[in-house]
């Protein structure tokens, strides 16, 4: 029983981590019909609500058609960062992207999305 609480409040501790980093915005971008070979990019910015600076210490794309950046610098409590998502298309069709989002002392990545629809020239 003891064991069971113990996972109960690690498991409302780290929930509430996780609400403390606030995407601003959409997490998910479309950006619709475009060309072939078109880059295509979007900034998701972010908040960080915690009493601690936090750094994006990772950013996973599923692919290497998408790509994504950000800064390595601290991010101050209450300030915002950005992570710029591009798109490289190079297949004709609709896609639909994830990319995942790993904070300092946060462990679960925080989910974005792209998706479009990509056309001959």
């Amino acid at each position: 029983m003891k064991y069971l609480f113990t996972i109960c409040l690690f498991s409302i501790g780290f929930a509430l981590a996780a609400q403390d980093i606030v995407w601003l915005g959409q997490t998910e971008h479309d950006f619709g019909e475009f060309k072939r070979y078109d880059l295509q990019q979007v900034d998701f910015e972010f908040q960080n609500n915690t009493d601690e600076p936090i750094v994006v210490e990772n950013v996973r794309a599923a692919c290497g058609c998408t790509s994504p950046n950000w800064s390595e610098e601290p991010i101050l409590p209450g300030e915002k960062g950005k992570i710029t998502v591009e798109y490289d298309a190079r297949k004709v069709g609709y896609f639909y992207k994830k990319v995942k989002v790993y904070f300092s002392g946060i462990r679960k990545g925080h989910k974005l999305y792209v998706e479009g629809d990509v056309v001959e020239e």
